[in-house]
């Protein structure tokens, strides 16, 4: 009986312990799951805090899911033209609209310094945009709240360059347009560039900022000149250059103190270079300019117009490659990169 009783109780242990093992095979994943998830939050792991961040774009960005591109396993070149731009755009500016509210709105899609990539293709095209500043903070804040949003829909791999002057000196948009060419090189290989003024909000998705065959005039149609081209040698506003483009022509002119000339100077450079200027229609190319009184030390100069006539005689050595100016500060906000220069401005 006592045999009986030891053999039953053998047999009961070991099914008991094929059943304990039965247990820990299904739950093995879960079981160490339970134990991974901390460690790689602790440790900062990427693939799962990118997951994490994929989850919040989703709840946010009103169905627009933004992976990391490591998660993609290929990616094909985006399309042109791209498929979401929607046309002609109703901008009306709010100048109580803070920073910090822009931000909020529009900022999850970027990485650090403005800079975005479309997350489901391979941009065509690498783009610095490059705005000369100083003291326009109001009208950089409504240039961010419209153009982003435009940007990305244009399936840009772009980064917004400020590029500040420091001091109170005179105004050098020029030079301070060649510095942003140098510097955004330092920061990503770019291959196109597109200059604009802080005050021109384009009114069509469809004027892509982007570069072409030539040299592109992008603002063609501005609300000031009641959308129509008052020159065809005015270049002025927003312009793209492919690099090879802007090193053909060496840049922009240095010398050109207060307002006026740059953009005639950079004209003619570019027809002596054998380049001609194109243009989007006058229906796409359409702009509303930010009104606003002409800026301290930015007072036209009558010596601007006289240097225009010496631009095939000076482009050589007036340029990219006799830019000097120092970097003072260079700060990344999520919308953009504020790069405070020193340029050696002359006293106004």
């Amino acid at each position: 009986m006592t045999r009986k009783r030891f053999c039953f109780l053998v047999a009961l242990i070991l099914l008991s312990l094929v059943f304990l093992a039965e247990v820990f095979i299904n739950s093995k994943d879960s079981f160490l799951t339970s134990i991974a998830i901390p460690y790689l939050v602790a440790k900062g792991n990427y693939t799962f805090s990118g997951r994490v961040k994929e989850t919040e774009d989703r709840k946010v960005s009103q169905g627009t899911t933004h992976m990391p591109a490591s998660m993609n396993k290929t990616l094909g070149p985006c399309t042109d033209p791209p498929p979401n731009l929607v046309g002609p755009l109703r901008v009306e500016f709010n100048l109580s609209l803070t920073l910090e509210e822009v931000r909020k709105e529009i900022s999850r899609p970027l990485q650090e310094g403005g800079r975005y990539k479309p997350p489901d293709c391979v941009a065509i095209q690498k783009v610095a945009i490059i705005i000369p500043f100083r003291n326009r903070h109001e009208h950089l804040i409504q240039w961010l709240y419209y153009v982003h949003p435009i940007l990305m829909r244009q399936q840009l791999d772009y980064g917004v360059y400020v590029i500040n002057q420091d001091g109170d000196g005179l105004f050098n948009r020029a030079k301070l347009m060649n510095t942003g060419y140098v510097e955004a090189l330092k920061q990503y290989d770019y291959d196109c560039f597109v200059f604009s003024d802080v005050d021109l909000i384009p009114l069509d998705d469809r004027n892509i900022y982007k570069c072409f065959d030539n040299p592109r005039h992008l603002s063609v149609a501005i609300d000031k000149f009641n959308y129509v081209l008052p020159s065809e040698t005015l270049f002025g506003g927003v312009s793209s250059f492919f690099k090879n483009q802007f090193l053909k022509t060496n840049g922009f002119s240095n010398t050109y103190w207060g307002w006026g000339g740059e953009d005639d100077d950079m004209c003619k450079r570019t027809l002596f270079r054998g380049m001609s200027i194109s243009r989007p229609n006058a229906e796409i190319g359409r702009y509303k300019m930010i009104k606003h009184n002409r800026d301290l030390h930015n007072e036209v100069n009558p010596e601007n117009a006289e240097k225009v006539g010496h631009a095939e005689t000076t482009m050589d050595e007036d340029g990219i490659n006799s830019l000097k100016y120092t970097v003072k500060e260079i700060v990344k906000d999520a919308l953009y990169t504020f790069i405070t220069v020193d340029i050696q401005a002359p006293a106004s």
